[in-house]
């Protein structure tokens, strides 16, 4: 399936229904008094958040999503029926904002999460409303108020933990499939990624993170060249990014420091914030590189880079070095939720162990 990260739609609720005027004809009642019913109102579009779907390719081809618009009141006390609500479908992580102001409207973050993107019409008032002791034979009625139209722009920006980051070819693919669920396409090109992947790396009971590999930088990513630009948006909300770098190129005159640097230099460029994210760097294809040869080409390298940060040595091919490093991803990420989480409410000391009331020592 083809990969959309971003759409744009037409939604219309539904109009309320227009009240009624009538009076009442039954026999030998001459002055029956007003019986005209209110409209119905219309029906409400709403968005829910659905965990089965990654993409937005079916907002790409069906733009337009109207509700249907409240029943018309009628005599006898009729009010009219209520019009029938949709529900569109969107994946965790859709922002739903104005396409004219390009103000964020909402931000689909819990699965399940429901949310009204536009109100149906209230229905017109009957002139049974109108009735009163002055005014015994009403003859008013209002029309339904017109239902909320909104141009929307849906954007997809996927919610992971870690978001892998790198050159294309550099391993990111291997890396994905060799410690999660994933199965993302692997060949010996770049650009083998074309959309993003994500990945439930699974490190021990009740113990799992989500990883984000998108499609590789290049130098002069900011201004458009390539194709990881598009999707550097999901990494804005990652917690940790992997720099993985190919320690062992195939081509013998690229530098892989000055590589890692472009993509430093590409990311600021991007967004400083998702720059200023924490960032560890993972040199990779290690099984490329004779044993002997290991210890002083990593410390080569990081001693050109400058590199203050951690640094995890692995073959994402053979899995060398996968194991620690996932569990020191699931160390960071698990103090980073507490962090946001914020302090644990402290116990009542009513309940303590040993306080009248409470347990006893």
């Amino acid at each position: 399936m083809k990969f959309v990260d971003e759409a744009f739609i037409d939604v219309a609720a539904g109009d309320g229904g227009n009240g009624c005027v009538s009076f009442r004809h039954e026999k030998y009642k001459e002055f029956g008094g007003p019986d005209g019913g209110d409209g119905g109102r219309g029906g409400h579009v709403f968005a829910v958040a659905d965990p089965n779907l990654n993409t937005l390719v079916d907002y790409r081809y069906s733009r337009r999503h109207e509700a249907r618009r409240g029943g018309h009141g009628m005599g006898s006390d009729m009010f009219g029926a209520a019009g029938s609500d949709i529900t569109l479908k969107m994946p965790v992580g859709t922002i739903i904002s104005d396409a004219e102001t390009g103000q964020v409207l909402h931000e689909l973050l819990t699965p399940g999460e429901v949310i009204t993107i536009a109100k149906g019409g209230d229905g017109g008032f009957g002139n049974l409303r109108f009735k009163s002791s002055i005014n015994r034979a009403p003859r008013q009625k209002t029309p339904g108020w017109p239902g909320e139209r909104k141009n929307l722009k849906l954007e997809l920006k996927v919610l992971a933990d870690v978001g892998l980051l790198g050159m294309p070819n550099a391993g990111k693919s291997t890396f994905i499939a060799a410690v999660s669920n994933a199965r993302p396409k692997i060949a010996d090109y770049p650009f083998t990624t074309l959309h993003p992947n994500l990945g439930v790396v699974r490190v021990g009971p009740e113990q799992s993170f989500v990883v984000a590999d998108i499609p590789g930088l290049i130098e002069g990513a900011s201004e458009g060249a390539g194709l990881g630009h598009q999707f550097l948006r999901h990494l804005q909300r990652t917690r940790l990014l992997l720099h993985v770098v190919d320690l062992a190129p195939f081509d013998e005159g690229v530098d892989p420091v000055a590589q890692a640097r472009a993509i430093v230099a590409e990311l600021k460029k991007y967004d400083p914030e998702l720059h200023a994210k924490p960032r560890w760097l993972v040199l990779n294809k290690l099984d490329m590189v004779p044993q002997e040869e290991r210890a002083a080409r990593v410390q080569d390298f990081v001693k050109r880079l400058r590199w203050k940060g951690p640094v995890f040595e692995i073959s994402a091919l053979t899995r060398e070095g996968c194991e620690a490093l996932i569990r020191s991803i699931y160390q960071h990420v698990q103090a980073q939720q507490k962090v946001e989480q914020g302090p644990v409410a402290e116990t009542d000391p009513r309940f303590l162990p040993g306080h009248e009331g409470g347990q006893p020592s």
